[in-house]
């Protein structure tokens, strides 16, 4: 199956869910007045598309003259329109370019987004253009993170480095970029912790592995991105303003996005936050993780089918 039949089926509950409220609010109308318009901003605002891009639809559709009546496919067409313009300007897939290597990409998120298997599907990806990867488990706290990570590693083919559980989680750090550097390794994705409970004990760990980075490359952490769950929805937008907060992300990659109806969250994010998003996942294998075509994207959520 190709990458674009496993992104509009992946996609379609959040397409069908869109589609289906749409129809709910048009069959039988001939014209979109302000009170159709009304509620075709609420069902926007339920796909999770957030309240900003739901008023810039709205806005869009009471400019548009529907000449012969409040055809689904016309409307349909108006939010993948909007939500391409949306998407493109953050559309920003991960790129290898520093200099010295290894790139050092931190990769954060809450516990059960996905973060270890989307560090094993981005190293996949590296994998396929040729890069050398390594891994590091920096998320000490737990020891199946460290467990799992290193069956990736194995899997993978590429070298790991970990420590203790309840280690120091800059040590690894430390270890991984120095091993990386002695062996020409391209890229070093580091696992980080995810707990929120305790915020300052994260943001102080995320500090401390900054400053050993610092003294080993200037420039590192290169990356630092946000694995965000899409079956969160808006819970996701608060993850955002959490991590922002304590440990300066660069970027998005969204997960998940097959598992939910909610698939709108992602342009929620894109309006509200304007970070990059690197890459979306679709399912569970290391070939369902890859950056997106705002284009074919919007088309997907809007189920908008040439």
């Amino acid at each position: 199956m190709s990458w674009t039949e496993r992104l509009f089926g992946g996609l379609k509950r959040t397409s069908d869910r869109l589609g289906d409220n749409l129809s709910g609010v048009l069959t039988g109308q001939t014209r979109l007045e302000g009170a159709t318009l009304d509620e075709i901003e609420d069902v926007l605002i339920m796909s999770d598309l957030g309240p900003a891009m739901a008023a810039r639809i709205r806005d869009r559709l009471a400019e548009t003259r529907f000449e012969r009546g409040a055809d689904i496919a016309a409307v349909k067409a108006v939010v993948a329109d909007e939500i391409a313009a949306v998407l493109g300007p953050v559309a920003d897939p991960l790129d290898i370019d520093a200099f010295p290597r290894p790139q050092v990409i931190l990769v954060i998120g809450v516990n059960g987004s996905g973060k270890t298997t989307t560090i094993a599907k981005l190293a996949h990806y590296f994998q396929e253009l040729d890069y050398g990867v390594m891994l590091a488990a920096g998320d000490t706290f737990r020891a199946a993170a460290i467990g799992q990570l290193r069956v990736w590693a194995e899997r993978l083919g590429v070298p790991i480095v970990t420590g203790p559980e309840g280690g120091d989680a800059a040590g690894v750090v430390f270890d991984a970029v120095k091993q990386a550097t002695a062996t020409g390794i391209d890229v070093l994705i580091v696992d980080t912790a995810g707990r929120l409970q305790n915020k300052r004990e994260l943001m102080d760990e995320l500090a401390k592995i900054r400053r050993v980075l610092g003294k080993l490359n200037p420039e590192a952490p290169h990356d630092v991105v946000l694995v965000l769950d899409a079956t969160n929805g808006q819970n996701a937008l608060q993850q955002i303003a959490t991590f922002k907060e304590l440990a300066g992300v660069t970027g998005l990659i969204m997960t998940k996005l097959d598992g939910t109806a909610r698939g709108g969250v992602l342009v929620a994010a894109s309006e509200q936050y304007g970070l990059p998003i690197h890459a979306i996942g679709i399912g569970e294998g290391l070939e369902d993780l890859r950056p997106f075509d705002p284009r074919q994207l919007a088309d997907a959520i809007a189920g908008n089918v040439e």
